[in-house]
């Protein structure tokens, strides 16, 4: 895929995600000219959260967004690519939803680039994919991370094949980059 324009992106969230490892890509792909597709459990407004660096704490977010679609409705196929942001309480709730999962599955056995922040790989790791990948995230789920199968390590983006992680916050103009570039190869 050469065209990032032609390219649609299926973003999973729900209540309790990180707001700028969402909006953030999510602008990013939009500014590219990508269509972003907002998947969620259901089509009720979603509340993120902040993460405040100086305590450690995240704080729940004022802003809510909309999605576009219910995840039991969307397929792999129909997208070129997947993002999952992280936030503890949104892959946690997510890795519990079996279509959820399912669609991870669905994008690596494809070939197709799947983006995880943070708390985000947690679905990776529920879907079964990390085994023998090199990959990061947040620091208290690389043990999860390791357990899976996968070798952890501690940068900013690592890119393996189809599969883009990243640390945290502070990570996201490079995941941004890293998604982009895996779209336009």
């Amino acid at each position: 895929m050469t065209n990032i324009a032609n390219s649609r992106i299926l973003i999973l969230a729900t209540d309790g995600f990180e707001d700028a490892e969402l909006y953030s890509p999510r602008s990013a792909l939009l500014d590219a000219g990508a269509t972003v597709t907002l998947a969620s459990p259901n089509r009720e407004p979603i509340r993120g959260c902040i993460y405040n660096a100086e305590t450690g704490n995240s704080d729940l977010s004022e802003e809510t967004i909309t999605p576009d679609r219910v995840i039991a409705d969307v397929e792999a196929d129909q997208f070129d690519a997947l993002v999952l942001p992280g936030g503890v309480v949104n892959p946690d709730k997510l890795r519990l939803d079996p279509k959820a999962i399912s669609l991870v599955r669905d994008f690596v056995a494809a070939g197709k680039p799947v983006a995880s922040i943070c708390h985000g790989p947690w679905l990776l790791v529920e879907a079964d994919v990390l085994r023998g990948r090199r990959t990061t995230a947040w620091y208290s789920i690389r043990t999860d991370l390791k357990n899976a199968g996968a070798t952890v390590v501690d940068e900013e983006v690592v890119v393996d094949g189809n599969i883009i992680t990243s640390r945290m916050p502070s990570d996201i103009p490079a995941f941004n980059r890293a998604i982009v570039a895996a779209l336009q190869n």
